[in-house]
């Protein structure tokens, strides 16, 4: 492995776009595991843009990130809610919905939660 690798989030190992248009997963595949680029657009919602096609009740990725723009509403099966927005650090355990909260789309990333995530069979 070279001492210092440099990937563009706009030259992806692979793109998973998002039901209706609303948005897409950029991947990177790393030495450390898959790194990835959600970019929600608004109006997207978990329960209706993934759920087909994870095919569960509700997202079963754990994530770990760092909100980069835009804002986003998760709300835990448990009932547990929170608001993300830029700047922001994140742990969100498996179980859970999430939305786009306003007009500009959602831009996160993760190292944990995204190497499953949106993945077509």
């Amino acid at each position: 492995m070279a001492g210092i690798q440099l990937r563009n989030f706009d030259k992806p190992d692979e793109t998973r776009p998002f039901e209706g248009g609303k948005g897409r997963l950029d991947l990177f595949q790393t030495a450390g595991g898959p790194v990835g680029r959600g970019v929600f657009e608004p109006g997207w919602r978990w329960s209706e843009h993934v759920k087909p096609i994870a095919g569960t009740d509700s997202c079963q990725a754990a994530h770990t990130g760092y909100v980069v723009s835009g804002r986003m509403k998760i709300v835990m099966d448990d009932g547990e809610t929170a608001e993300m927005g830029p700047g922001d650090y994140i742990e969100i355990a498996a179980g859970h919905d999430a939305w786009v909260v306003g007009d500009e789309p959602c831009v996160a990333l993760d190292w944990t939660g995204y190497g499953d995530y949106a993945k077509r069979a």
